[in-house]
């Protein structure tokens, strides 16, 4: 079974620094991670080849500085990894993201075809969680989002069943091969990579594609492929915590007081609901 992770690199900071003109994450130089939800998808990819045999490839979208994201999906089992670096794809909005995906995807499954691919649920630097339902769409796939476990994968028989979060509780589906899945976090924890592993992620060579490599079309990328326009980016304001009332040494003082502000601030409500009352 041949599985493609798709991973992303995230800022790892609350100030990120933003392109005043194009209104876009600068990347470039920030310290960053990999997306948590993405460590998961590549726990997950691994795990599935252990149990059911295969081989998973990871790809990430990003600068130079994203090959760290990938060699730390290859400590954790990944046998082969892809970055996907060109001025071409810069300023991608989750359309242009998933058009730039599924094209490389769709090159590797034709040397080595796709069982799976698996995605985190979002990444936490956008929080959409569109770009995984934008890839299965592009290729085809079958789509399971929210997933928070796999049930089963019969290779033979085309088919994988999955359990999915939905409001109110989960459900079993079952769908045919190749597949997308978009996962939880709690589907997994990414393990501690092993001494072996580690040396075999540090020294193995990553293939660098650009958009020549996976035959994309120039107005699908980047900024002029990305319909959606940016008009501000700004921080939210400090919010200022709400008053504490301390019962360690007076509890009931705390009470009290705590009582005089609810009716001194709800007094309107309570007055309103009074009078509908005596009417």
């Amino acid at each position: 079974m041949h599985i493609v992770c798709c991973v992303k690199q995230v800022p790892d900071t609350t100030q990120v620094k933003i392109d005043p003109e194009t209104n876009t994450l600068i990347r470039s130089g920030v310290e960053s991670i990999c997306n948590p939800y993405d460590l998961v998808a590549a726990e997950v990819a691994v795990q599935l080849t252990e149990r059911y045999g295969g081989k998973v490839t990871v790809i990430s979208m990003g600068p130079p500085q994203a090959e760290s994201a990938l060699r730390e999906c290859l400590a954790l089992g990944a046998k082969e990894a892809i970055l996907l670096s060109d001025r071409a794809f810069a300023g991608a909005d989750t359309l242009a993201t998933s058009y730039t995906l599924s094209q490389t995807i769709s090159r590797i499954a034709a040397v080595n075809p796709v069982h799976l691919v698996i995605c985190g649920k979002q990444a936490i630097d956008g929080d959409t969680a569109q770009t995984g339902p934008g890839i299965a769409t592009r290729l085809g796939y079958s789509q399971f989002t929210y997933v928070s476990e796999v049930v089963s994968v019969d290779v033979e028989n085309n088919t994988i069943k999955v359990k999915r979060e939905i409001e109110g509780g989960s459900e079993l589906i079952e769908g045919t091969l190749p597949a997308l899945l978009t996962v939880e976090l709690g589907l997994g924890i990414p393990r501690y990579a092993s001494l072996p592993e580690l040396a075999r992620a540090l020294r193995q060579d990553i293939e660098v594609w650009g958009a020549g490599e996976i035959g994309a079309l120039p107005e699908r990328l980047g900024l002029r492929g990305s319909p959606t326009s940016v008009h501000r980016i700004f921080a939210p304001p400090v919010r200022e915590g709400g008053r504490v009332f301390d019962s360690t040494e007076n509890t009931e003082r705390a009470i009290e007081d705590f009582v005089e502000v609810f009716f001194e601030k709800e007094s309107p409500l309570l007055e309103h609901l009074l009078s509908q009352d005596k009417g």
